[in-house]
């Protein structure tokens, strides 16, 4: 069990959605329900899932289909013991740009290429494969390299290491503005598709149930901060001091992205169980386990408890 004192520690990947924590905390909505909440930001997927299954973290704000693959022994590392991870809500939409370098107008001019990826069999790695597999390139014509989160692939792509990957917003806007080409959008690959999620320990949250639900019930008031359009001179500032490396002019157009719903948070942190389908419809088809169906990795109680007591 987590001291009742202690701060809950979240890890999660670098990026504007992770907004309503820098909100929870500077607004002191996490310190009204009595809760402490401290974020650190992850290098790659299998880090994250690595300290979180170790109990070095308390919750992840990651791909839902980290949790899939973990969950169903296809990770892409081995992990300390038998993960029992769950999806406690949702946490974003996303939008997943195909960037690649400015010379490269086509998908047919990525053979011989090599592609950044966070890891191979993973998070968004199968997105990337149905974007392929739609334009007619196979995998034999390209390179897959792992190199982690998505800051450290954009540095790969900008300095010429690899001809492309996988960006989210502000990457994106930074990506376009310095010449590189957009080849294909998720938005435009899939009608619906899950992004983030928050995940954590079965049996960790069993033991910290009260802790959860004000975690919980402290991100949904942030969030409906963030999402209020009263407040957006003030978020775009928030962002901008939390994401130091952010350039000014990126600011604006990433949080509009994130107060789209089918680009960015989602509101009241729900989840569409047609977009939790459709992530498990591509790991049936590029992963190597069927994964089963949603019900087995959700457990939303702690959700709906935070919800039935903000009502």
């Amino acid at each position: 069990m987590t001291d009742s004192n202690a701060p809950l520690r979240i890890i999660s990947f670098p990026g504007a959605g992770n907004l309503p924590l820098f909100a929870g905390t500077e607004k002191g909505f996490f310190q009204a329900q009595g809760v402490e909440v401290n974020v650190e930001t992850t290098p790659s997927s299998m880090y994250q899932v690595q300290k979180l299954v170790a109990g070095e973290f308390d919750l992840a704000c990651t791909a839902v289909d980290n949790v899939f693959a973990y969950q169903t022994g296809a990770g892409e590392i081995e992990l300390d013991r038998e993960p029992d991870l769950f999806i406690a809500m949702g946490a974003t939409q996303i939008e997943l740009s195909f960037v690649v370098a400015p010379e490269i107008k086509s998908f047919a001019g990525l053979k011989g290429k090599t592609i950044a990826m966070d890891a191979l069999a993973t998070g968004f790695a199968f997105v990337l494969y149905q974007m392929l597999e739609n334009a007619g390139v196979s995998r034999d014509d390209i390179t897959l390299v792992s190199v982690g989160s998505t800051p450290s692939r954009w540095e790969s792509v900008r300095d010429g290491d690899h001809a492309g990957t996988l960006l989210i917003e502000p990457f994106t806007s930074a990506a376009r503005g310095a010449g590189f080409r957009v080849l294909e959008s998720s938005l435009d690959t899939f009608t619906h598709y899950q992004g983030q999620v928050y995940t954590a320990s079965r049996s960790w949250a069993a033991d910290n149930q009260d802790p959860v639900i004000a975690f919980i019930k402290g991100y949904l008031n942030a969030l409906d901060w963030v999402l209020d359009p009263t407040n957006r001179d003030e978020a775009e500032d928030m962002l901008g001091r939390n994401m130091p490396n952010m350039k000014p002019q990126a600011i604006a157009p990433a949080l509009a992205k994130l107060l789209e719903p089918h680009t960015g948070l989602t509101p009241n942190a729900t989840i569409d169980p047609r977009d939790l389908q459709a992530v498990l419809d591509l790991r049936a088809q590029f992963g190597p386990t069927p994964p089963g169906p949603p019900g087995k990795y959700l457990n939303l109680s702690y959700y709906n408890t935070a919800q039935n007591d903000r009502a």
